[in-house]
């Protein structure tokens, strides 16, 4: 039997906040990202997802100041996605010690992409 795990899915915005929505509308704030990460930190949660909804939404680069944050803050294998949209975004994202990065709308848009930066 397989081990369960744990993996929670924490969607900031483009400030960094923690918020949950409802088919990404109706946003509620649920607290700092960083207090967040430490909660899941104590938990000893297996992995953790970090989504930024408003990155690709507004067609930006991601907050990389705030990934570094967020990398140096966990304690667990961390996944990235948003605004994620070239090879040179996907690299700065992993050299701030992301483990892996979650592609959404890059992979409807161009499929070559993914090939390159999985190589």
């Amino acid at each position: 039997m397989l081990r369960r795990r744990i993996i929670p899915f924490l969607l900031i915005d483009k400030k960094g906040d923690c918020i949950k929505t409802t088919q990404f509308n109706n946003r509620k704030y649920i607290g700092d990202i960083f207090n967040n990460i430490r909660i899941f930190n104590e938990k000893k949660a297996d992995e953790i997802v970090v989504l930024d909804i408003d990155a690709s939404k507004n067609n930006t680069e991601p907050n990389f100041d705030t990934i570094n944050k967020i990398a140096s803050a966990c304690r667990m294998p961390l996944t990235y996605g948003g605004g994620v949209n070239s090879l040179k975004v996907a690299k700065k994202i992993i050299g701030l010690g992301v483990e892996k990065i979650c592609i959404n709308s890059l992979a409807l848009k161009t499929i070559d992409l993914i090939k390159i930066i999985s190589d």
